[in-house]
């Protein structure tokens, strides 16, 4: 009886670890490719709000509007709504955004 419990609890367990990378990617909303660059991933948010953060740990939030091959004008910035800022895309470590609703 309990070696059939146990045997169940861990069929249980597998079955959930092997459903939760498909189960996080629909709830995240965000599919990442494998060949996919940032240039890639900022173009598919163009005109969403995104945090990026700079290799120097500076973070720059506000309004993609336009992405070239080398730089990204981000538009609308927080605190700073009346300026505009233009970055190199080889100097973002990483982009926010959001993903999903509550």
């Amino acid at each position: 009886m309990r070696k059939a419990f146990v045997y169940g609890l861990f069929l249980v367990g597998a079955l959930l670890a092997a459903a939760t990378p498909a189960a996080f990617a629909q709830e995240t909303g965000l599919a990442l490719k494998t060949a996919a660059e940032l240039r890639d991933i900022l173009v598919e948010n163009t005109g969403k709000r995104v945090v990026l953060r700079l290799g120097s740990g500076e973070e720059i939030e506000g309004t993609v509007t336009t992405v070239g091959n080398s730089l990204v004008h981000i538009s609308k910035l927080a605190g700073k709504e009346f300026f505009d800022s233009v970055v190199r895309i080889d100097r973002i470590s990483a982009v926010r955004m959001r993903a999903r609703e509550r």
